[in-house]
């Protein structure tokens, strides 16, 4: 039987912060959104920041930052895609397959294959959500887009801000 591991104050910290920022995330978008899409966009829209701050949270600021810029990258490559298609096609699970392998293969051309599975989830969901919603389908990359550069903005501030303050107040350097 292992040991349970034990949690120091900066995790707590560490987790407090993440619920913050997620919540933070959340309501910025649901009220955000709220003039510009329907209730059930909302939900998604504040869903989507909620999984981009997530996404951002890492062990080191450092990490969160390249995280928050390699879930913009992946983020971008598959609003372009599918912003393109969806303008002049509506969804189809056919579509749906040629930008995720388009999407791949552009990640490996970048030479980002780490991010691959990134551009793969948000290129699925952005066009399933889409088909869902035929009308005006087109407006979903634009959507999500600002969904995550909303999540990512309020994860890596509230990391860093966390991090900045609890070594102001402690003395105990957090990376």
């Amino acid at each position: 039987m292992s040991k349970l591991a034990r949690l120091s104050l900066w995790d707590v910290v560490y987790a407090l912060d993440m619920a913050i920022a997620c919540a933070i995330s959340y309501w910025a978008v649901t009220h955000l959104l709220h003039p510009l899409a329907n209730k059930d966009s909302d939900l998604l829209g504040g869903m989507w920041a909620v999984a981009a701050t997530v996404f951002v949270f890492r062990e080191t600021r450092q990490d969160s930052l390249s995280a928050g810029v390699a879930r913009l990258i992946a983020t971008c490559l598959s609003f372009s895609l599918c912003l393109l298609y969806l303008w002049f096609f509506p969804f189809t699970p056919l579509g749906m397959a040629v930008l995720l392998g388009i999407g791949t293969l552009a990640m490996m051309l970048s030479n980002r294959r780490g991010d691959i599975v990134t551009t793969g989830i948000t290129t699925a969901v952005v066009m399933v959500v889409a088909g869902m919603s035929p009308m005006n389908a087109w407006h979903q990359p634009l959507l999500r887009l600002i969904d995550t550069v909303v999540g990512i903005a309020v994860g890596v501030a509230c990391k860093w801000i966390a991090s900045a303050v609890f070594y102001g107040i402690t003395g105990e350097p957090v990376r």
